[in-house]
């Protein structure tokens, strides 16, 4: 990789970073130099991004500041501890990160989960019918269907009293 300096500045900081050649004991991975004073993370992980050949998104809101002193240290590196620093996470998607704060990711991560979890529920597709002989299904149903889980569901045929119990 050709080497070459970056300025990024702003109106209280200037951070410089010099992108160093790919060797580093043959792990292929560029090797940075910075010094930032009070400069945006926004800023600095694009300039990060230019060094570790990757694609970068930031969720709207992200405001964090940093002051640092970095020496051929790996872009890999320098990039997990500023996020860490803001309290900031990543996703990566191929070759494009998505920086987000910590708390909406793990959201996410949790929704996706319940999501998955629904869906496997779903999938089992169960049926059972019940003909009852000394209870009214109409009356057993709303009882019963306080018990299942979200995915179940229960339905009732009242001409021959008989509860349909999907799960």
């Amino acid at each position: 990789m050709r080497g070459m300096a970056l300025h990024v500045a702003s109106p209280l900081a200037v951070a410089v970073l010099a992108l160093g050649p790919l060797a580093g004991a043959g792990t292929g991975e560029a090797r940075v130099s910075l010094d930032a004073r009070d400069a945006p993370i926004v800023d600095i992980v694009r300039v990060l991004a230019e060094a570790g050949g990757f694609q970068v998104v930031f969720d709207p809101g992200i405001d964090c500041r940093l002051t640092l002193k970095l020496n051929e240290t790996r872009w890999r590196a320098v990039l997990d501890t500023l996020l860490s620093a803001c309290r900031l996470g990543l996703e990566e998607e191929g070759d494009i990160l998505r920086v987000a704060p910590l708390a909406r990711l793990q959201e996410e991560a949790a929704a996706r989960r319940r999501l998955e979890q629904e869906r496997r529920e779903l999938r089992s597709g169960r049926l059972a019918l019940f003909r009852l002989s000394y209870a009214r299904a109409e009356e057993l149903a709303p009882l019963l269907d306080r018990i299942l889980t979200p995915a179940g569901r229960v339905s009732y045929d009242s001409r021959s009293n008989t509860l349909i119990v999907a799960y």
